[in-house]
């Protein structure tokens, strides 16, 4: 790994993050830490466009099939563009916190390749709610579904950028989060939330929703991963991938839940 010594464009964080968040094939130039804060800054980007290739496939199986295809297809779609990286992730670190032990056992835990019951009930409960919520979605309208597919998979990658604040250390010295943790200033942060949100507020007119109702339910999601993500700080000493994999799927779950209390 380079050091973060020269500075990195947007091209180059935006070629990171498609690499490491997506099966979308780019050629990432820059493997060091100016790229991956401006990566991480940018991942609401990647969150926009897997989002939308999720809710494409999702919107035209619901149109012929119905809500609950739709749902699954829109699911599924995320976890193929992703190859499973977040929901990995979130098994992960639900060993590793349910497992009761110490910073350096939990780690050790959520390094391995085996997934523990905590893992296998989170991701199970986790799917089902997003599964749920997106089929009444797809239910009440093509429209309503996709942009909640759009709202969940921009609120995931919105939360990476909450991980990667500069406050926030890594909680091991190797792999994908010790060269990602402390890059994002918070004035990155909070663009990085408020360009989607805004997005969100004037989406949510086409299909008959208040301007709020997608940006307070994205809210919803991104405080749900930040409080995910102080649990593992005070847990773990900071973050991993597999944290940032976990608020992730916190974020989307999170979103989708207050979309549907919400109505």
């Amino acid at each position: 790994m380079s050091d973060d010594s020269g500075r990195a464009g947007w091209g180059d964080g935006l070629r990171f993050g498609f690499g490491t968040l997506s099966v979308l094939r780019v050629r990432v130039e820059r493997w060091d830490r100016a790229a991956a804060g401006r990566a991480m800054a940018a991942a609401p980007v990647v969150g926009l466009v897997l989002g939308a290739l999720a809710a494409a496939a999702g919107s035209l199986l619901a149109w012929r099939a119905g809500g609950l295809p739709g749902a699954v297809a829109a699911v599924a779609a995320l976890a193929a563009l992703t190859r499973g990286l977040h929901l990995d992730g979130l098994a992960d670190v639900a060993d590793g916190l349910g497992s009761g032990k110490p910073a350096e056992d939990a780690l050790r835990i959520m390094k391995q390749s085996d997934i523990g019951p905590f893992g296998v009930l989170t991701l199970v409960l986790v799917l089902f709610a997003q599964i749920s919520v997106l089929a009444g979605q797809f239910d009440a309208s093509t429209v309503r579904g996709a942009l909640a597919v759009l709202a969940s998979a921009t609120a995931a990658r919105c939360a990476l950028a909450l991980g990667c604040l500069r406050s926030v250390p890594a909680a091991r010295p190797g792999g994908l989060g010790a060269v990602v943790a402390g890059t994002v200033s918070p004035a990155a942060a909070a663009a990085a939330t408020a360009g989607p949100v805004l997005l969100f507020a004037a989406l949510g007119a086409l299909d008959g929703w208040s301007a709020l109702r997608l940006p307070v339910a994205v809210a919803a999601g991104l405080g749900c991963a930040w409080l995910l993500l102080r649990r593992c700080v005070r847990r773990l000493d900071g973050i991993t991938g597999d944290v940032l994999g976990a608020m992730a799927e916190t974020a989307a779950t999170g979103t989708l839940v207050a979309l549907a209390l919400l109505g």
